[in-house]
């Protein structure tokens, strides 16, 4: 019998593997496997990108012989047992023989969820479920909301100052937080499926939002929300090596455009600002996660970082959950989930 302590260090080893899928693998889950034989981890391999072969599939290729019945086979998510871009992850599994399995966290699908799991148990391999399960599950949170909704998973991100704004005076430089804060936020959008903003933003900043500093990365949509047709034709969103990957949407509620998006296999939405479209998601409830950069400076900018209506008493406003803090440069970074009343905002 493996102790739980050596089963969770393996499973580890999977999450690292299927860490580095994060953000290339969308519209599938990314997900890690290593195979251990005689206590030591002898192959590792992670889906790469949608289309590609999974996990468990690139782990065992990479062992590249026949499996010892000693072995066993750790894998982030619950195996696939369906035929869609690549064959079944059960089926590569059978075939090479495995007979022990740690799984970590069942797949969310409603079709698929534990139908690998009972193939394999018929197929007579010792199966195990639940290392390491939340971890294993928060490493997917875009896709396992967007497969249970089919709306993605939203986070809202900004750089403000101590008293809540997003700029500095019109004559100053734009930067509120530091150069290290600002290369933290490319990490989080290489690995989101797309960015809003609102057409303010595009006016004022002309922004790129674009992926810099991010080796092997994916460049996500780029969308942009606007009441108008009044959009500068030359902003480099529209003139970039990029401009295919941006989307414009008119006259459309935040909400019915998360639909659509969703729709287009977006799993996962980076909203970047500006204040009315933060305070917009806020207001309707449609923020899933918030990842703040906060500047220890107080500016008086115009700009409020979340412009919305506000909550209508203090016991119905949100508040985060698991919150994270974390001193990045001279900056304070708050991660966390909020939380709203039973009844959503109308």
């Amino acid at each position: 019998m493996v102790s739980l302590n050596v089963e969770e260090r393996f499973m580890r080893a999977a999450l690292i593997e299927a860490r580095r899928g994060l953000g290339l693998t969308s519209p599938n889950p990314a997900v890690g496997a290593v195979l251990v034989v005689d206590g030591k981890v002898a192959a590792r391999g992670h889906h790469r990108r949608a289309g590609a072969p999974h996990a468990e599939a690139e782990c065992l290729a990479r062992f590249g012989r026949t499996v010892p019945k000693s072995a066993t086979l750790y894998v982030t998510l619950e195996p696939c047992s369906t035929t869609g871009r690549t064959g079944p992850c059960t089926t590569a599994i059978i075939d090479a023989s495995v007979k022990k399995l740690v799984i970590g966290a069942l797949d969310p699908n409603p079709k698929h969820a534990g139908r690998g799991i009972d193939r394999l148990k018929k197929a007579g391999i010792d199966v195990r479920v639940g290392v390491l399960s939340e971890e294993c599950s928060e490493l997917n949170e875009s896709y396992n909301k967007w497969i249970r909704t089919g709306v993605p998973f939203v986070i809202a991100k900004c750089g403000m100052s101590l008293d809540g704004r997003l700029t500095t005076p019109p004559s100053e430089d734009r930067w509120l937080t530091s150069a290290a804060s600002r290369r933290d936020a490319h990490r989080l959008r290489s690995r989101v499926d797309a960015i809003l903003v609102g057409a303010e933003t595009i006016r004022a900043d002309n922004p790129r939002l674009t992926l810099r500093g991010q080796a092997a990365s994916k460049q996500p949509w780029r969308i942009v929300l606007s009441r108008s047709e009044k959009l500068p034709a030359r902003a480099r969103i529209f003139t970039d090596r990029f401009a295919a990957r941006t989307l414009v949407y008119r006259q459309i509620q935040l909400d019915a455009l998360l639909r659509e998006l969703g729709a287009k296999e977006i799993t996962s939405v980076l909203i970047e600002g500006g204040g009315d479209i933060l305070g917009q998601a806020l207001d309707r409830r449609l923020i899933d996660k918030v990842q703040i950069y906060v500047a220890p400076i107080f500016t008086g900018g115009s700009v409020l970082a979340f412009a919305g209506n506000g909550a209508g008493a203090t016991s119905a406003a949100p508040r985060l959950t698991r919150a994270r803090y974390a001193r990045i440069g001279t900056d304070l970074c708050v991660v966390g989930y909020p939380t709203f009343d039973r009844h959503r905002a109308e």
